[in-house]
């Protein structure tokens, strides 16, 4: 239900110098959006990091006004307001310092699903097709929201990939909602909603889809998820900013790795080698790093996952066997159980580790996997 409340945090941050940052400073220190439209000019402190020119522009009729006509419009159009301050903003999304004032839905979501933001170039390869493909394939057993940006290209592919598997998906603009850009998106925005997804944006219905709304969309896409996946960008695309943000919020990041010659994955390679992201190997052990579960089903992986049994030599054998029989076994015991000085043992033990047979603990304990 839209209230006054709505009315007055519309007009409030119309005003020039009150954007996200600013605006939760005036809730603070006069509770609600109502009473800092009615006082602030009068009643401002520098102590709270306020002052005259910030509240310049608080009170003038005409942001009231816009206010009364953009509430019309979400009316008209079946558009939900969301006020952070009211807590009615994604959870995750509200930890962020700067986190937008009012964000704008159309469709709907459930909350307490996990979000998987997944995110990548407009030029995108087959590479990074088949891949999105396998991810949703894979994942098409959990229970979890797709979050993208519905740009040509990964988003695109995020989105009917959703689609196609029944996942939710959640499209976050970079404009109001009184166009749609890219136009050739404007189906695939409609089926998003026919399907149970959603669209939301900071954006009111004069904002047009500027260069920089997209820089400060991809905030939004990383902060409303706990993990983001980077499929394919080049040097300074889009997704870069997008994984920055992640970063500052203490988000998992993700990027799937390619040749160094490939440029829509030299992004995604300078991004691990920075240590700004997690290296993809498989997409198995991707779902189990963002703790969704996969599809028993066997699916052809772009990074295949061998399920080989591995030959062991004689020697490993026997260390193998020694500390299965005997969990958490130490190194002194073993070397006298199977006549063997540690010495010999241990590089024995490290070949298990990299094997993946063996797990150590501390204090020279060793037990099979």
């Amino acid at each position: 239900m839209i209230t006054e409340e709505h009315l007055y945090a519309i007009a409030l941050r119309e005003c020039s110098l009150i954007g996200d940052i600013n605006f939760q400073k005036l809730i603070r220190t006069f509770g609600s959006a109502e009473e800092a439209w009615k006082k602030a000019k009068k009643e401002f402190s520098k102590k709270d990091g306020i002052g005259k020119k910030t509240v310049a522009n608080i009170g003038n009729e005409e942001y009231l006004k816009f206010a009364e006509t953009e509430i019309k419009f979400c009316e008209k159009n079946n558009i939900r307001i969301r006020l952070r301050h009211l807590k009615e903003l994604p959870y995750l999304l509200c930890e962020c310092e700067d986190a937008p004032a009012i964000l704008y839905q159309k469709g709907n979501y459930d909350d307490s699903l996990q979000k998987i933001s997944i995110v990548g170039t407009r030029n995108m390869t087959s590479y990074g097709k088949q891949f999105i493909g396998d991810f949703f394939e894979t994942s098409k057993s959990s229970k979890y929201i797709s979050v993208s940006g519905l740009a040509l290209g990964v988003d695109k592919e995020v989105h009917e990939q959703s689609i196609q598997f029944k996942i939710p998906t959640m499209a976050v603009l970079a404009h109001g909602f009184h166009t749609l850009y890219p136009s050739k998106n404007k189906k695939l925005s409609e089926k998003i909603l026919q399907e149970g997804g959603s669209l939301i944006t900071e954006f009111n219905s004069s904002r047009k889809p500027d260069r920089e709304n997209f820089i400060q969309r991809n905030r939004i896409i990383a902060g409303i998820s706990p993990s983001t996946i980077v499929v394919e960008t080049g040097f300074g695309g889009g997704s870069i900013s997008t994984a920055s943000f992640a970063n500052d919020y203490n988000r998992e990041v993700f990027a799937l790795p390619g040749k160094i010659t490939d440029p829509y994955s030299q992004g995604c390679n300078k991004l691990i080698f920075q240590n700004k992201a997690a290296a993809i190997s498989t997409v198995k052990d991707l779902i189990d790093s963002i703790g969704l579960s996969h599809s028993k089903e066997k699916v052809a992986e772009l990074f295949p996952y061998s399920e080989t049994e591995i030959q062991l030599t004689d020697t490993q054998k026997t260390v193998y066997q020694s500390i299965k029989a005997h969990p958490q076994v130490s190194l002194d015991d073993l070397a006298q159980m199977i006549s063997v000085p540690s010495y010999k043992i241990l590089p024995i033990i490290l070949e298990l580790e990299l094997l993946g047979k063996l797990k150590s603990f501390s204090g020279r304990q060793f037990m099979a996997i």
